[in-house]
């Protein structure tokens, strides 16, 4: 399963996320459900990096399916877009596939 955190800062805005684990839907190398949660991951990181100046830190572990990003200042509107975009994205994997694969839940920080 893939245990998903978004970290939710004392506004109520989205500053981070951790996502760690592996769905097991299927055999690696056919698993849609890890792979479309993959793509939403690496795609918002690569968007948050190239499309903002705000700054992060991340950490990931592929044997684990660890993928952390923190923001360290803070967050711009296009960064919180971006956040709630893959929170919808994910939100909508779960839905379809089930929370035996892909469970979702906040943390203030």
């Amino acid at each position: 399963m893939i245990q998903v955190t978004f970290y939710k800062n004392r506004q109520d805005g989205y500053c981070g996320f951790r996502f760690i684990g592996h769905a097991e839907y299927a055999e690696a190398g056919e698993d849609v459900v890890c792979a479309g949660v993959s793509a939403l991951v690496i795609n918002t990181v690569n968007c948050i990096d190239k499309l903002t100046d705000d700054r992060f830190t991340i950490d990931s572990d592929a044997d684990t399916g660890l993928i952390e990003l923190q923001l360290t200042d803070s967050v711009s509107q296009d960064t919180a877009l971006l956040l709630k975009a893959l929170l919808i994205g994910c939100q909508g994997i779960s839905n379809d596939y089930g929370t035996d694969y892909v469970k979702i839940h906040c943390k203030e920080v």
